[in-house]
């Protein structure tokens, strides 16, 4: 495993002082140990961090430009962690991010939208790549045209439930494992369909972002030349590990 890697640094901290706290049990005095379990509480504190993106600014040239991926990924997603992190010490809320999205319902408005905003965009960076997009294959296929008909309406109604989004927010294909079915929903601001108080609830297994930050630059507000351009752009091999994923969860 990398050391660089801010989790394995973090992890080597914590590390470090459990054993030493170990230690300290028997042999520090009280106010060296004392201190060793206040550093451990901090390291323990619940600290989200920005990802880095799987691609350089300007490789989904010339469909999303490099200025929008640059102030997408490092204004407003570095935003959302940012202030994620304040909202989380403010409530004194640990746990991981999906254990948040999940049970948002109980915690201020503050939690709700930078925590949906972090793990949205998380979601969203690894459904695009360079060189990619063209027509899926394979599993992801057979899902799609056993409940749309074939790709093509597909992605009309993907297209449709993105541009009649009114105002800011995010459209969905997800698996919604009551009913065993794909369906294609939308949901307002950074909320998502995992979250306890989202009106329509399943597994994402692609999203898009609708709000004019992910595409004004280029498109204005022509958003369905933006939706347009994205299909040119979709990994689906990750795209499909989604599926297995939700379908396994």
């Amino acid at each position: 495993m990398d050391s660089n890697n801010p989790s394995r640094r973090k992890f080597i901290k914590q590390s470090s002082v459990l054993a030493l706290a170990g230690i300290g049990a028997q042999l520090l005095p009280n106010s060296t140990f004392a201190a060793l379990q206040q550093n451990e509480n901090a390291l323990a504190e619940t600290v989200f961090e920005l990802p880095a993106l799987p691609y350089a600014y300007d490789a989904l040239e010339p469909h999303i430009d490099k200025q929008t991926m640059e102030i997408h990924h490092s204004k407003h997603h570095a935003g959302y962690v940012k202030n994620l992190n304040a909202a989380v010490k403010e409530s004194n809320i640990t746990g991981t991010l999906d254990e948040i999205i999940k049970t948002v319902g109980k915690y201020p408005a503050s939690v709700r939208n930078n925590a949906g905003g972090h793990w949205n965009h998380s979601f969203f960076w690894k459904l695009m790549g360079p060189g990619m997009g063209g027509e899926p294959t394979g599993q992801f296929l057979e899902a799609i045209t056993g409940t749309f008909g074939d790709f093509p309406n597909f992605q009309k109604e993907l297209n449709k439930a993105a541009t009649s989004r009114f105002g800011s927010g995010w459209a969905w294909m997800i698996y919604n494992k009551g009913s065993n079915r794909f369906e294609i929903v939308s949901t307002p601001n950074q909320d998502n369909t995992l979250m306890d108080i989202s009106d329509v609830k399943g597994a994402p297994i692609m999203g898009v972002d609708v709000w004019e930050h992910a595409y004004y630059l280029k498109y204005q507000n022509k958003r369905a030349d933006y939706l347009n351009a994205w299909w040119n752009l979709l990994n689906w091999d990750q795209i499909t590990r989604n599926l297995n994923d939700a379908q396994k969860g």
